[in-house]
């Protein structure tokens, strides 16, 4: 492979590059990926994989296995998406983000690799991210599907075993209209004769269909393995195996439950190749941490965080809120897509909250505070809402508001998470 000088020297000059290379933002398939890594000799990477999908949970589902794999001692290697603060979130070894100086390494060794073949961002840093994790002699790595899961770029991947932890509506304009559809995209990450966990207990016909084509050996939540609450604790158990007195989730709400579980039914089912013992699974399940999910920050006026942007968690964020209610009033703070379903998750969280304050979100997918309103009132022609031209305005709008005793709730996207939770740390900055 010809060696040039570096196209760039500084992180971000990579970055925006990387954002205009490919004509298409979002352009699934597998083709450009595999003849890339066919370049770099990672076709069949120097470490196992696990794969983790789903619409919802599959940041959580990774989180319980990087700490569950790292207590057990293993190098691991986490690739998230999409990031909340800095692009550095998306990959980490043993818990560390790798450096600006490893990612422009990595970049190079990507960019020399691809010749003419057009990359987009996501796959761009996909890449990336296995070239990081060879350089770091890692042991297993953890992928976080994107989108979807059969075309995405780290099914370019091939995992030792894979989990899909849920299957919701979301990103219908490339998956498909339906729940048949889009889990069927899902179990693309699948594989022949390879653990496959579904964590969904009611899961779409095509998912159970598309898993069977492929001879996946496939493990249900609810159907071949399940959890129960015990003596404070909780029990996981498959046939006659049982993992008892185990500590509660460390990630908050009664769906880390779920989570967990599939997450152990993955490394049990892996283990001939991957070990992982009760104690590093105990030690990672009160390790695991992951921000802005259900993240809540104690105070006069308690502070919670979650990205929920589709319906159904939006209902996850619902029952959490019911079970943590206060005194005082629910106010949220959201800004949301334009492509996302506003109405249903308006409707999921109707009940829980008393005044919406509504930011707007700028970018090719944006959506105005003037235009969420209406949609908003479309289905709640109650609520008590108010607009501003961005979610710092109307976060700042709910603080004015809140009483002690009240909550705000700061949900909708990624963007709308990071733009508050930027804004609070360059308060404290300045503050010190």
């Amino acid at each position: 492979m010809p060696h040039n000088p570096p196209r760039f020297s500084t992180f971000d000059a990579w970055l925006r590059w990387q954002e205009q290379l490919h004509p298409n933002p979002i352009d699934l398939g597998l083709e450009r990926v595999n003849r890339v890594l066919r370049v770099m000799n990672l076709e069949q990477p120097p470490y196992k994989v696990l794969t983790v999908g789903g619409t919802n949970g599959k940041g959580s589902c990774a989180s319980f296995l990087d700490a569950m794999l790292r207590a057990q001692g293993y190098r691991v290697g986490a690739y998230t998406s999409p990031h909340l603060l800095r692009y550095n979130e998306r990959v980490c070894v043993n818990g560390v983000e790798a450096s600006d100086a490893e990612f422009c390494e990595a970049f190079e060794r990507v960019d020399q690799a691809r010749g003419e073949v057009s990359l987009t961002y996501f796959e761009f840093g996909t890449l990336a991210a296995f070239e990081i994790f060879r350089r770091h002699k890692i042991n297993v790595a953890v992928l976080e599907v994107g989108m979807g899961g059969r075309l995405d770029a780290v099914n370019a991947a091939d995992p030792l075993g894979a989990l899909v932890a849920s299957v919701g509506l979301d990103h219908q304009e490339w998956l498909g209209p339906d729940r048949d559809s889009i889990g069927c995209e899902k179990a693309g990450i699948y594989r022949h004769g390879r653990p496959a966990i579904c964590g969904d207990r009611e899961p779409p016909a095509r998912l159970l269909e598309t898993a069977g084509q492929l001879g996946a050996d496939l493990k249900v939540l609810g159907r071949d393995f399940d959890w129960r609450e015990s003596n404070g604790g909780w029990t996981w158990q498959s046939g006659e195996t049982r993992i008892e007195n185990l500590p509660p989730p460390a990630l908050p709400g009664r769906i880390q439950y779920d989570n967990a579980a599939s997450v152990i039914a993955l490394l049990r089912a892996v283990r001939a190749e991957l070990e992982v013992g009760e104690a590093a699974i105990r030690k990672g399940l009160q390790q695991a941490r992951i921000a802005a999910r259900f993240e809540r920050v104690p105070g006069k006026v308690e502070l919670i965080f979650d990205i929920a942007h589709n319906p159904d968690a939006a209902r996850v964020l619902a029952a959490n809120l019911a079970t943590t209610r206060g005194r005082g009033r629910t106010l949220a703070v959201v800004g949301m897509f334009r492509d996302k379903a506003a109405e249903d998750v308006a409707r999921a969280l109707s009940d829980s909250v008393n005044d919406w304050f509504l930011g707007g979100l700028s970018g090719p997918r944006g959506q105005s505070a003037e235009e969420l309103a209406a949609r908003l009132r479309s289905v709640l022609p109650q609520a008590q809402l108010s607009e501003h031209a961005t979610v710092v305005d109307a976060w700042q709008a709910a603080q004015a508001a809140a009483q002690p005793g009240d909550r705000i709730v700061v949900f909708g996207s990624f963007q709308t998470a990071a733009a508050v939770l930027r804004i609070r740390q360059e308060s404290v900055t300045n503050r010190t």
